[in-house]
């Protein structure tokens, strides 16, 4: 098992905003698709959604689940499992800015609203899972330069450097968090559900997760986990026993 350190949380990938969504299979087995760039990138640092691999078949496109109209587009593939990279406007984008106070060893982990396909058809069922982690090994704060070449060998494959390298204006004060060799992406997706959920988060202040009042577990999952925040830490006693459930539930299910 993992040495206890605080694990924050971060919702990415695309959702119900974009109009398609990444999808998980019977098996749990899934494929991560990312969000949209709000503008191309020059061809040279961009990703296009057409180009985007299986995890499993690297032969394989994912242009199955993403509508056409975005093939060609350049995704913003944050985080990415190859290199074990996220980063995010955390001094301009306040659902980040949390994310700060993360230190090495800490956890990064990533949940995400995966879409059931069945037979290769996309079903109306969803739900939040989680679909793997960074162990801090070293954050790079505050971006406003081209880094040198020592620094863009360690980050060069992440989306907020591809987007500086394509357009100057772009190195605006962002934040990449990198992953230690502990880093994973999981091979099926640990799904949270209301159970799950009661067990091990708790809202930023303090109380549990309210359920009800009109909404969905979905959505109230959703709501809860939008911003980037510290979900648990070991080091408060309250926090020791969740931190324990949370860790049993990974080991078993990943």
């Amino acid at each position: 098992m993992l040495m206890p350190r605080r694990i924050f949380l971060a919702n990415v990938g695309s959702n119900a905003s974009h109009r398609f969504c990444s999808p998980v299979f019977s098996d749990g087995t899934f494929e991560f698709i990312p969000i949209p760039e709000d503008q191309a990138l020059p061809e040279e640092h961009a990703i296009t959604f057409k180009n985007l691999r299986s995890f499993y078949n690297q032969t394989l496109r994912l242009t199955n689940y993403i509508p056409q109209r975005f093939w060609n587009w350049t995704a913003h593939n944050d985080p990415e499992f190859r290199t074990f990279t996220y980063g995010d406007n955390c001094e301009i984008n306040s659902r980040a800015s949390s994310l700060k106070s993360i230190s090495k060893g800490d956890f990064l982990f990533f949940i995400a609203r995966l879409q059931r396909w069945e037979n290769n058809i996309p079903t109306n069922e969803f739900g939040f899972y989680l679909i793997g982690f960074l162990e801090i090994e070293e954050v790079l704060k505050e971006v406003i330069e081209h880094p040198d070449n020592a620094i863009l060998q360690r980050f060069k494959e992440n989306a907020h450097i591809r987007r500086g390298l394509g357009y100057p204006n772009l190195w605006d004060r962002f934040w990449i968090f990198r992953g230690s060799k502990k880093s994973r992406r999981f091979y099926t997706a640990l799904k949270v559900d209301r159970l799950m959920a009661q067990n091990v988060f708790r809202s930023a202040d303090g109380t549990p997760w309210r359920w009800g009042h009109g909404r969905t577990d979905l959505q109230v999952i959703g709501s809860y986990t939008r911003s980037c925040r510290c979900v648990i830490d070991p080091e408060k006693s309250k926090d020791a026993l969740r931190a324990s459930i949370f860790w049993s539930y990974i080991n078993k299910h990943s």
